[in-house]
């Protein structure tokens, strides 16, 4: 794909969504840390409905760590692989506590330091609580990114490299929220809605759907 198409399919992302956020619901960068390590292999429909009860309650690290394990795990309960990412929460509290004086570091070899964050959750909290240009690249960026051939790549870190070398400065801030919900809604897993497509004319992918 050329440097124009790609530019014409981010501009026009950008003018259907000038402001795209992401779905998970938080308040604070701690907020947004626990929804996000929750996310992992869960859908953020599923996390909101948990941290919408959890976060009144506790939605600081001291907090976390004074409701400790098993109250946390009554929280999330609902979300897979919950009994993992209690423990990961709770440490990772602990830890912000511990070290970074109860705050979310801007960091991202601190934040990939803390139990359960990988680069794609560092990626996501430095790009929406901090407003860094990084690129987090999960199932639905990984998909789109590859059907339409707007940057190719044969696993997650490839795609994100490629990404981060063909989209212009303008567009990195935004581009993961507009490549995530395009893949959400409409360039989906099983049959891709190109017909209600505002990018089809660009896309190259070549088994299009009618719908």
């Amino acid at each position: 794909m050329n440097k124009d198409k790609r530019i014409e399919i981010l501009t026009r992302l950008r003018d259907e969504n000038p402001n795209p956020e992401t779905e998970l619901e938080y308040t604070s960068p701690f907020e947004l840390l626990v929804a996000v390590t929750l996310s992992a292999q869960a859908t953020d429909v599923s996390v909101n409905k948990a941290t919408r009860k959890l976060f009144p309650v506790a939605n600081t690290p001291e907090a976390i760590v004074a409701l400790g394990v098993d109250g946390l795990k009554e929280y999330i309960k609902t979300i897979g692989l919950f009994n993992s990412k209690a423990n990961n929460v709770v440490k990772l509290s602990q830890i912000l506590v511990e070290q970074h004086n109860s705050e979310v570091p801007e960091n991202r070899e601190a934040l990939e330091a803390l139990p359960g964050v990988g680069r794609k959750t560092a990626n996501v909290v430095l790009n929406c609580a901090f407003g860094w240009p990084t690129i987090a690249v999960d199932t639905h960026i990984f998909r789109v990114s590859n059907r339409t051939n707007f940057a190719k790549g044969k696993d997650v870190v490839e795609v994100e490299k490629k990404l981060d070398k063909v989209v212009p400065k303008e567009f990195k801030v935004d581009v993961h929220h507009w490549l995530i919900l395009h893949g959400r809604y409409v360039c989906t897993a099983r049959k891709p809605k190109c017909g209600s497509c505002l990018i089809e004319d660009l896309c190259e992918f070549k088994e299009k759907t009618d719908c």
